[in-house]
Formats: structure tokens, sequence, C-alpha cells
């Protein structure tokens, strides 16, 4: 399969194997039920809104850290390609408006590929300009999304 080359001034990229069927892996990211128990850090809980699996779809979660449930990602799915790759941005938020997030616009592509023990998991970030790309290394990129990759796997290699 080919893949948009990564340009290390502007990218962040995180792989790991998850122990579990890419068709499993691929549910856990699709269904909404299952999105909301993975997709942000615990012990804050996620709210998923709108979910909207195709190119223009509308990708809306809400976060919550105990408390009401307020704003998390307003994003817009720019491809998806059944059980294989999912593409978002929340540089156009879900109405297709142009969008100034924060703390960083960003489009997203995971890639889920068929490995030996399960399923080869890359999370690959591209950003506009390399104090963007700087800016989210330095929140944390590999902590949180690291970390919130690593619930997905808690979630699926069980089942």
């Amino acid at each position: 399969m080919w893949r948009r080359p990564m340009n290390p001034d502007l990218d962040l990229v995180l792989e790991r194997v998850i122990r579990a069927p890419r068709a499993v892996v691929w549910d856990a990211w699709t269904d909404p039920a299952r999105l909301a128990q993975w997709w942000v850090p615990a012990p804050s809980r996620c709210r998923v809104e709108r979910l909207e699996l195709r190119a223009g779809g509308a990708f809306v979660t809400r976060l919550s850290d105990g408390g009401e449930f307020g704003p998390h990602l307003d994003a817009c799915f720019l491809d998806v390609e059944e059980r294989r790759r999912i593409v978002f941005t929340n540089a156009i938020d879900s109405t297709w408006r142009p969008a100034r997030p924060a703390p960083v616009a960003m489009t997203a592509t995971i890639t889920l590929d068929d490995h030996p023990d399960g399923t080869d998991y890359r999370m690959l970030v591209r950003h506009g300009d390399p104090d963007a790309r700087a800016r989210h290394d330095k929140l944390g990129f590999a902590d949180g999304w690291g970390t919130v990759a690593g619930q997905l796997a808690a979630l699926v290699e069980g089942s």
C-alpha cells in the first residue's frame, strides 16, 4: 500500500502493534459507543456527538474532566477507506467552515494494516508549519495520542 511520505519538519507519527484483528480495531474506531471508551485519555470522558464516516462527514466529540461535557473536537473526515484508513482534519469544522482550532490545526491519518500479531496501527499527524508541529509535540502529542492508542489496544485486545 502506498503511503504519503512523512515530512519530519511538519509531521508527527506514532506506530504500534495492536494484538487484535484489523476488523476489531476498525469497529472500535467506527462504533460511537466504543470510540467514546478510548478516544480521550482517562480519567477524562468522551461523548461522540457525530461520527459520519465518509469524505466530508462530521467528526465531533465532547470531553468531560468530571463535570459537564465541553468542546473537544469539531472536525471533518477527508477520506475513509473501509477497514484500512481514516483521514480527518480540524482545519475544517463539521459544517465545512474553515476553522482555527486550538491548540493546533492538523490533519490526521489513521492507517490499519495486517500484522502477524494483529494490526499495525499508525497515526500520522500533519501540521501546516514547523511551529505548529513543535507546539503539538511540546503539548504532549506522544503522551496523548500514545495514551489513547494504548486505551484502544486495551479495549480490543481482550475482544
